[in-house]
This record gives structure tokens, sequence and C-alpha cells, in this order.
């Protein structure tokens, strides 16, 4: 079914992009899987031909275009690539980060950090989850205490996503700690303030080449310039930006389910078993119509679920419907595309060994499975 959700701009963005993955990117991949990370320049890189940002106003040296297809279309092409460790840094950056910035930021705000966003030299994180808390945010122990013109930060985050590449993180804070959610507020700390620490580049199952780090806040000074929005107003700020951050994680999980299906059509039309090729036996046919058509309704809906973010009609309830559905979708396909590479399926030369690894944590970060069923519950009336 021809998909009709792009226009001619999106599809030049689409060419562009995937001529800068090929030469870039996929080259190196796997050099940047065994380091851990990315280089901090390439976030430069993609700023410089115009793949950062594209939402920022062009008077900070944005694209001037606040249209989440551009978005879908860098997110599609990253999985098509087989270079998701990458992407999670790009789309987090572009995706997940970027809003809070363009809502909140007030005037001088904008003028300090919106230029370097779009051009990849200040690579942003968000910073929310703790060691003990996990999705209960309103039980975090991370304080920033008010004495005059600046807050008192301390404590810690785990799991955060850009940690160790990032220059500017929205951390999450109790500026009132007698308070639950609405002693939530949001700062930004920038790299280089005394008592900002690094903790290590955690090891994780897939996603390798994407650097998730602990940080550590021990006495950090942050100027009062740096809160983000009201005081007081920080999980309100989190809840609304997340429909959009569950897209984009359904975006990435239909786009990574698609890869893997088009790698192994590949693959069973070349390997062959009992004198014949492994897709010509019905399981395989079976199997890979049943994912082609799973791809291609859950392509529709994320599609739609983009045209309502646009038109700013999505609710928390569509994403969080896109999100669960698209990543268990993802974790299935890989897993059933692995079986079909038999043996070299394990071997992670092939790309579907790692995109296997890299499914895994899809149904967990941005509010696990069971959290998305309770938002949809909760919405019926339930």
């Amino acid at each position: 079914m021809e998909r009709t959700v792009f226009e001619p701009e999106h599809e030049a963005l689409r060419a562009s992009f995937r001529a800068w993955l090929d030469k870039e990117v996929v080259p190196h991949y796997l050099e940047w899987e065994a380091a851990g990370i990315v280089p901090h320049e390439l976030f430069a890189e993609a700023g410089r031909y115009g793949f950062l940002g594209m939402a920022v106003p062009e008077e900070y040296g944005g694209g001037g275009a606040d249209d989440f297809r551009y978005n879908l279309v860098i997110d599609e092409e990253i999985q098509a690539a087989g270079v998701g460790g990458v992407g999670l840094g790009m789309s987090l950056h572009n995706d997940i980060c970027l809003p809070y910035f363009l809502a909140y930021c007030t005037e001088d705000q904008r003028a300090r950090w919106l230029p370097g966003i779009a051009s990849g030299e200040l690579v942003t994180a968000i910073a929310m989850t703790e060691p003990a808390i996990g999705s209960d945010l309103a039980s975090m122990g991370t304080t920033a205490i008010r004495d005059g013109d600046h807050y008192v930060v301390n404590g810690s985050k785990t799991f955060i996503t850009n940690g160790i590449n990032a220059d500017l993180v929205i951390t999450a804070v109790k500026t009132d700690p007698s308070q639950k959610h609405r002693g939530i507020s949001l700062l930004i700390l920038e790299r280089g303030m005394d008592g900002f620490e690094r903790g290590r580049n955690l090891e994780k199952l897939g996603l390798h080449s994407q650097d998730t780090a602990e940080l550590f806040f021990t006495d950090v000074v942050v100027p009062v310039e740096n809160l983000l929005g009201e005081e007081g107003n920080g999980f309100i700020q989190l809840v609304h930006n997340l429909p959009q951050e569950r897209l984009s994680i359904a975006v990435a999980g239909v786009a990574a389910a698609r890869a893997a299906l088009g790698w192994t059509l590949e693959y069973v039309k070349e390997r062959q078993a009992f004198g014949q090729a492994v897709g010509s036996f019905q399981n395989s046919r079976f199997v890979l119509a049943e994912l082609a058509t799973e791809v291609e309704v859950a392509q529709a809906f994320v599609d739609r679920c983009v045209v309502a973010l646009n038109d700013g009609e999505l609710t928390a309830e569509e994403a969080a419907m896109a999100k669960w559905w698209c990543t268990e979708l993802q974790k299935r396909t890989v897993d059933r595309c692995l079986q079909l590479h038999g043996g070299y399926g394990y071997m992670l030369e092939y790309p579907i060994a790692r995109a296997y690894a890299d499914a895994r944590i899809t149904t967990i970060y941005g509010g696990t499975t069971e959290i998305m069923k309770e938002i949809i519950g909760r919405s019926l009336g339930l």
C-alpha cells in the first residue's frame, strides 16, 4: 500500500540523509559499537548537513520546519541502515529533548542554546531516572535547593542516554522536597559545572554504540537562569512531552521491524537447504507473510499518529497504543526473522543479531508496555 504521508521535500531529505549515513556512519559503526560510544563530533557533522534541529527557527540556525515527518524520515533511515545505536542518540536529541527547549526556553535561553543544538555542537540529554525509583518520578531524590540567584543540586541519575556526550542535560529535580509531583522542576545542567560528574558508560545488552551513563551531582551550583519553565511545573512539562517521545519510539520500532523483514527476505531467497531456497518452504512463506502484514498495519497507524501530532491532536492514549504495540512488534519480528537465519542469525556480523539485542530495551524505555496498557486502560474508564 502506498504511503501518502510524505511530500517531495521529505523524500529529498531521505535521499540526502541515507547518503550521509552510508558515507559517514555505516563504515564506522562496528568500531563505535566496540568502543561503546560515537564521537561527539558526529553530531556536529549531522548538524552541518541540516539533520539536527529541523524544528529550530531559522533565526537560531535551524531548519524552521516544525514538521515531525522530517524526524520520521531520519528515524526510518537509521533503522534501515542497521545503525540503531547512533539513531537513539540522534532521535533523543531531535525528537525528545528539543521540544523542551522550544516550548519552555525564555528568549535569552533560546539565544544561548538553540544555535548549538541545531549545529550539533551542544549535544542534549534528559535525566529523569534514578537508581531506586524507575517510573516513580514523584519519589525522586535529586534536589535543587535555591540559594539566592542559584540552585544547589545534589543527587544522581542513571540509564541516561547520551550521558557521556551530552553538553546540556535537562535534569528533573525536586525544588520542593516536601512535595511529590508538585515539587518537581527542570534545570539545565551544563558540561563543566563543578560537582557534575559522569559515572560509568554502562555496559548494555544491545545498542552498544549509544553511550548510556550514570550522572552524579555534588553541590552543583546552577544559575537560576538555567531553570526551564516555571518552578514546580516539571512534572507537567514531562507529561506534556511524553506523547512525542513515545511516538518517536514507535516510529523506530516499526522501522526496525521493516528492516529486519527486508534483511530476512534477502537471506531466505539466497540461502539453500535440501536443494532449494529456504524462502520456498511453506513455513518461511507463512512466517514472512504474517510479519509483512503486521508491519503494514502498524505503519498505517503510526503514520496517522504522526499526522495527528503535527495537527496538535495526538493524545497520550494514542501515543501509548503506538508505543507498546510497535515495540512488541519489533521484538517479535526480529526474533522470528533471526530464527529463519538459522545459526548465522546468532552471529554478530549479521545485522539481524545486533537488531535482536537492540530490540529488547524498546518495550522498557519511554514507559514499559505494562505502563502503556495502564494508561490506555484508565482512559477506558477502568
